[in-house]
């Protein structure tokens, strides 16, 4: 018999993840602070409550997908949250992004009560959601992510246990150093290449096949060469999450010198409040400082 989840949390990867869970004949309970978003769910077969306690109530392993830490905490240890329903034999799953340091803290709550936790972030952005495949590193114990094993490969194509609680975000956080960074490095070039008179689709063609070949290209490429800048995954949430990452690098004293400069690039795009495109649109920075703009089938000569 299949475990009875609940999903809290039904944004851009959440809704998706929900409907792979239903497919996969899983029985959900859902709550999300927009109620059109619980209906929408409803429609393809899950639960909603009118609460996050509720969605805790009946369910044996509860996911949380929502936006930082300040609202992990809220779900789980707030009003109407999902602390009072925890006990043995319930397990708690945060796949949201958060502070790494926190995570081990909320953990240590979660296992007070008798419940267990895993921290399970995601990469792969709103495609992998919708596909099923997303990337999952999880920190936890073992005993718990086997239980939960057949859940997480319900969304994910790859899932890796990388160490006790507070591990999987420390892994997002290097996944994130790198995406950002590699976006930033993709926006540069292309722009250099547009400036210097090449067509940028034939700069993507080639750059999909060799050594540089990355997510970035393979995800967003085309969609760069359209100047489609909807939310795969918002820049706010990059932003959001190189914080997090510089968060760590001071509390453990890592130098970060190339994270560092790409968070100042993020935070410029935030400053111009461009928050709730796609974290792609990094691109824009540097065709302003070349008075260039990248667009598939377009030659700009200096």
């Amino acid at each position: 018999m299949k475990s009875v989840l609940g999903f809290i949390g039904l944004g851009i990867m959440g809704k998706p993840m929900v409907r792979n869970l239903l497919k996969a004949g899983y029985p959900v309970h859902v709550y999300s602070i927009e109620e059109r978003d619980i209906r929408e769910v409803e429609q393809d077969g899950a639960r909603g409550e009118i609460s996050s306690a509720g969605v805790a109530r009946h369910a044996d392993i509860i996911i949380t997908m929502v936006p930082n830490t300040p609202q992990v905490e809220e779900v789980l240890f707030g009003a109407n949250g999902i602390g009072d329903a925890l006990g043995e034999g319930k397990v708690v799953i945060d796949m949201s992004t958060i502070s790494s340091l926190a995570t081990r803290e909320i953990a240590a709550r979660v296992h007070a009560t008798g419940a267990r936790m895993l921290d399970a972030p995601v990469s792969g952005g709103d495609k992998g959601a919708k596909s099923g495949t997303l990337s999952i590193m999880v920190g936890g114990d073992v005993q718990t992510f086997e239980r939960c094993l057949p859940v997480l490969e319900v969304l994910g194509s790859r899932i890796t246990h990388v160490g006790g609680n507070g591990a999987g975000q420390v892994v997002k956080s290097c996944n994130q150093v790198l995406a950002a960074s590699t976006m930033a490095a993709l926006g540069e070039a292309l722009v250099m290449g547009t400036k210097a008179g090449v067509d940028p689709t034939k700069i993507i063609e080639v750059l999909s096949a060799g050594y540089a070949r990355c997510g970035c290209i393979d995800i967003r490429g085309s969609l760069l060469l359209e100047r489609n800048f909807d939310p795969g995954f918002m820049t706010r949430l990059q932003y959001k999450d190189l914080n997090l990452a510089m968060e760590l690098s001071r509390g453990i004293n890592v130098p970060m010198p190339i994270g560092s400069m790409v968070h100042e690039f993020y935070k410029s795009i935030m400053a111009q409040g461009l928050g709730n495109e796609d974290h792609s649109n990094v691109i824009k920075i540097f065709e302003r400082m070349a008075g260039v703009e990248v667009k598939g089938g377009a030659k700009n000569h200096d």
